[in-house]
C-alpha cells in the first residue's frame, strides 16, 4: 500500500527525474529489450531509435511523480495508456517484469547514495498503486471489447480483401475477419493493433482505422516509414488473401458528438484517422466541415479525390490542401507552412468549433500555438499522436 511516507518520498524524486529522467528510462528500455527478447515485438523499434520511446516514458513517471497523491489530475494520459496497452495486448503478468527492470534501472542509474533502500521502497509501491490501476482498468475494457457486438479478446485473424495505392507513400489494406463473423464498430478516430511475423518475429504495431467501418471489415492506410520494419514488410509481402492478426479496435481519439462546426487538421499521414472522421460528419449532414491537409506534394498524398468527391457533393464541406513543395508558388513563399491567415479562415468568427489535428510533434506544436493565438479554447483542440505520446499546449 502507497503510504503517505512513500508518496513525500515519491515527490522528493521529481526534480532527479526532471533533471535525468531520460537517461533512466533509456537504461530501462537497454536492459528491459536486450534481457526479454519475448517482449521485443511489442515495441516500435524505430521509435527506441530515435529516443521517442524513452523520452515518452520519462514524461508519464515525471507526472505521475508529480501527481502521486492526486492522480486526477494525470487526465486523460491514463486513458491513452489504457487503450494502447488494451490494443497491443498488454497483460497483468507484464507488470511485475516490467516492475523489476524500472526499479533496477532506478538503482543503477542513481546510485546508492541516491536510491536508498527508503527510495527503492517507496517506488516498489508506487508502481504497485499504479499496476494495480492500470490492470483493472485493462482488464474492463477487455471484458468490454469481447461482449461488444463484433468483438473479441486477443488477435483474430484478418485475411486482406483488397490491397490500394493510393499514393508514392501509402497503401490501404482493406481487412476482413477469416471467421466471416462482425467486426466491432470502431468510434470514428480509432485504431487497431497489427500482428505480423517477420524473419521469425511477432511484431506488434498500431494503425488508425482510415474509414469508416461497415461493421464486416475495416481499412488501414500505410506510410512506408524510412527503417520501418513493420511498415516495409506490408509494403513489399502483404498482399490480397495474406492473413494477417488484429486487434479491436481502441483509442481515446473519437470524434465527438456535437452540432458545433468541425475543423480537421491533418499533417502528412496525419490524415488516416480524420478521414474516417470526415467520412462520419459528413454522414450525419448536422456540421459545417473543414478539412485542412498539409504534406509535402501532391505524389505523396492520399485520399486527395475522395475529399474532393465530399466536398462536392455536400456544400457544408470546405477543404484546403498545402503542399511544402509546389513549384508554381515562389521561392520563400511555401505554401505547406501553417499559418494564422489559413488557419484564421477556416475558423468560425466566434471560434466555436471542434478542432481535431494529427501529425508530426513539431507541427502540432505550431498549429496548437497558432490556434491559441486565434482564441481557440484548450479544451477544443483534441490531438493524436502516431507512436509515444507527447504533452502538448495550447497557446
Amino acid at each position: 500500500m502507497l503510504s503517505t511516507e512513500h508518496q513525500h518520498i515519491v515527490k522528493s524524486t521529481v526534480p532527479l527525474l526532471e533533471a535525468g529522467g531520460e537517461a533512466l528510462t533509456s537504461h530501462f528500455y537497454d536492459l528491459l529489450l536486450t534481457e526479454r527478447a519475448d517482449l521485443r515485438g511489442m515495441f516500435n523499434s524505430a521509435h527506441q531509435a530515435t529516443g521517442a520511446q524513452a523520452r515518452a516514458l520519462a514524461g508519464g513517471v515525471l507526472m505521475y511523480a508529480k501527481h502521486i497523491d492526486r492522480l486526477e489530475a494525470l487526465g486523460e494520459l491514463a486513458g491513452r495508456v489504457v487503450n494502447k496497452h488494451v490494443s497491443l495486448q498488454v497483460q497483468p503478468e507484464h507488470y511485475p517484469v516490467v516492475g523489476e527492470y524500472l526499479l533496477r534501472s532506478i538503482r543503477e542509474v542513481l546510485g546508492p547514495d541516491v536510491a536508498t533502500p527508503a527510495v527503492i521502497d517507496a517506488w516498489g509501491a508506487a508502481y504497485g498503486q499504479l499496476a494495480d490501476m492500470l490492470i483493472a482498468a485493462e482488464r474492463d475494457m477487455y471484458a468490454t471489447q469481447a461482449a461488444t457486438e463484433g468483438g473479441w479478446r486477443g488477435f483474430r485473424p484478418f485475411r486482406v480483401a483488397a490491397r490500394i495505392v493510393e499514393s508514392a507513400e501509402i497503401v490501404s489494406f482493406h481487412l476482413a475477419p477469416v471467421d466471416g463473423g462482425p467486426v466491432m464498430r470502431p468510434a470514428p478516430g480509432q485504431y487497431i493493433a497489427i500482428q505480423v511475423t517477420v524473419d521469425g518475429a511477432p511484431l506488434r504495431r498500431n494503425y488508425s482505422l482510415s474509414a469508416v467501418s461497415d461493421g464486416t471489415r475495416y481499412r488501414i492506410s500505410v506510410k512506408r516509414d524510412p527503417g520501418g520494419v513493420v511498415s516495409g514488410f506490408l509494403h513489399d509481402h502483404v498482399n490480397v488473401g495474406d492473413i494477417v492478426e488484429l486487434t479491436a479496435p481502441a483509442g481515446v481519439f473519437q470524434l465527438r458528438d456535437a452540432g458545433r462546426p468541425l475543423v480537421l487538421i491533418a499533417g502528412g499521414v496525419g490524415q488516416t484517422p480524420l478521414m474516417a472522421m470526415l467520412e462520419a460528419a459528413v454522414a450525419q449532414g448536422t456540421r459545417d466541415i473543414r478539412y485542412l491537409h498539409f504534406v509535402r506534394n501532391p505524389e505523396v498524398q492520399a485520399f486527395r479525390e475522395r475529399v474532393e468527391q465530399l466536398a462536392a457533393a455536400h456544400p457544408r464541406v470546405r477543404f484546403g490542401f498545402f503542399y511544402d513543395e509546389d513549384p508554381s508558388v515562389p521561392d520563400g513563399l511555401p505554401p505547406g507552412r501553417v499559418s494564422s491567415n489559413v488557419l484564421r479562415d477556416m475558423l468560425p468568427p466566434d471560434r466555436d468549433a471542434d478542432v481535431y489535428l494529427v501529425g508530426p510533434g513539431a507541427f502540432m506544436a505550431s498549429v496548437l500555438q497558432l490556434l491559441g493565438e486565434l482564441g481557440v479554447p484548450p479544451d477544443r483542440c483534441i490531438t493524436e499522436f502516431f507512436g509515444p505520446h507527447q504533452e502538448m499546449a495550447i497557446g
